[in-house]
């Protein structure tokens, strides 16, 4: 009943992201093993969006480590835990929280020895700058509490890189660039300290080079020239080519759009869909505090109240008019917004 759950949201997630995202591209899925325990170690920058692009593309269903805050409130709690969602706690939660942590590693090392996917997120924390922060040691411990416990477990890690065109825009591109699987027991020698920063310092620098990883020093300036360059954040492999050369060795495509008919398009899509979009606008928007959180809520409204008011209109034409006019409003509310989104 689960396995049918998770197929169910899975599938009703994509049919979201496909409208959501103008462009979406998975690269090198192949990396992915189909069986066998793996752990996903992912950049961070688009707080809940990562997390549904890892879920929903990777191949395999995940348990996610999920910062604990967001499982308050019961009913919540409840239905991110069908969602095979895990809570882990961090200092700001208190010291006290901290201990539960260790508990759910536990679960993690059976679900591991289990031939489950572990998918987490090693820096620890989101934020939407083009740079690979600084990795925190709670994915080693798993790994090598992991090994310890089950020394024969054929244990890989995938590291992934998610490149946003602009995540906080709509409608945005996204591509997930997927690194060659590390075999897990190749970090284990004599000593565990400089085991964890072997680790540590190898996936760091393998998601440095899936994703755009801009140095924090002078980080305004490189993100000006980067811009100004028009470079296409979808390739990091060009982009970090180019910062990394100084900026001699820059060449990118330029795609342009049709923005004219576009935005067309997108004043089509807000008036057939102008209730959730006034909702969104004047009601959720300006509550968001963290810009990282601007598109999971814009997200939300789509996959949930745009449905909703799409349905409750049809209904209402359909009444009044009958079945033809709700029958074109729904299909002309799709068509707009694909128009407006994939242009």
């Amino acid at each position: 009943m689960k396995s049918l759950w998770l197929h169910l949201v899975r599938g009703y997630l994509r049919i979201g992201l496909f409208f959501y995202y103008r462009r979406f591209y998975v690269i090198n899925k192949k990396a992915v093993p189909k069986t066998g325990p793996l752990v996903i170690l992912s950049n961070h920058n688009n707080a809940l969006m990562d997390a549904l692009l890892i879920a929903t593309s990777a191949g395999r269903f995940s348990y996610f480590l999920t910062r604990a805050s967001v499982f308050k409130n019961p009913k919540v709690k409840t239905f991110l835990k069908s969602l095979n969602m895990l809570p882990v706690y961090r200092v700001r939660d208190g010291w006290s929280s901290i201990q539960e942590n260790n508990a759910i590693f536990e679960y993690c090392r059976e679900l591991l020895h289990k031939g489950k996917v572990v998918a987490l997120f090693p820096e620890g924390n989101h934020n939407i700058k083009r740079t690979v922060r600084p990795l925190s040691k709670g994915f080693t411990r798993i790994i090598f509490e992991t090994l310890d416990n089950y020394p024969d477990t054929n244990l890989k890690i995938i590291p992934i890189g998610l490149n946003y065109e602009e995540a906080d825009a709509f409608a945005d591109s996204v591509s997930m660039v997927i690194g060659d699987s590390l075999q897990a027991n190749a970090f284990i020698t004599d000593n565990r300290n400089q085991n964890i920063l072997n680790l540590k310092e190898k996936v760091s620098e393998t998601i440095k080079t899936l994703t755009t990883h801009i140095p924090v020093e002078a980080y305004a300036s490189h993100m000006e020239k980067l811009q100004q360059l028009k470079v296409d954040f979808l390739n990091p492999t060009a982009v970090n080519k180019c910062i990394n050369s100084n900026y001699e060795d820059c060449s990118f495509k330029v795609n342009r759009r049709p923005e004219t008919v576009k935005q067309i398009f997108k004043f089509l899509m807000l008036l057939a869909l102008f209730v959730p979009y006034l909702v969104w606008r004047y009601a959720v928007k300006p509550r968001i505090n963290e810009i990282e959180f601007v598109s999971t809520f814009r997200f939300a409204i789509a996959i949930t109240l745009v449905p909703v008011w799409i349905f409750v209109i049809a209904l209402i034409l359909g009444v009044c008019f009958g079945g033809v006019a709700a029958f074109y409003f729904v299909l002309f509310t799709l068509a707009t917004s694909l128009l407006a989104v994939k242009l």
